[in-house]
């Protein structure tokens, strides 16, 4: 089987596709997201489509724990969707995932386009993760009303 550009694949699903969430802005202007796997953003567009590209990063949450699961695409697996991505499972304090995120992405030469990208979603997901502390809550701290009576 030969393989597909993704350019030729973008414009076959660009107009649309399964995964198209379409939303009213203002006015007329219409908003297009994508939910597709393997979209950071989840911006409908060629950069950031996980269908129409080759290589694709994915952030999310690992499981129970307050772990966070990286998966990138192997380009030579294309054709068996079973091993297709690369997970890595981080369980470290949140400098040395973003060090890792961005030793993945960028450095490697993988996809330093979306280093900004992944990075923001690291940064979402783990703060997804953290659990509120029980407990008293804070006052509000606005100026109370003193009544000055003698």
């Amino acid at each position: 089987m030969a393989a597909v550009p993704g350019q030729l694949i973008w414009e076959v699903v660009k107009k649309n596709n399964c995964f198209l969430v379409r939303q009213f802005g203002r006015g007329t202007a219409s908003l297009q997201f994508s939910k597709e796997p393997n979209n950071l953003y989840n911006l409908h567009s060629y950069k950031h489509s996980g269908l129409a590209n080759k290589k694709t990063v994915t952030i999310q949450s690992g499981g129970k724990d307050q772990s966070v699961l990286l998966a990138t695409t192997k380009t030579k697996k294309q054709n068996k969707p079973s091993a297709l991505l690369h997970n890595s499972l981080m369980k470290k304090e949140f400098p040395r995932m973003a060090k890792a995120v961005k030793n993945q992405v960028t450095d490697n030469y993988y996809r330093p386009d979306l280093t900004k990208a992944a990075l923001a979603r690291l940064s979402a997901v783990h703060r997804s993760l953290k659990v509120a502390k029980s407990g008293v809550k804070k006052r509000n701290r606005q100026a109370l009303k003193v009544c000055g009576r003698k």
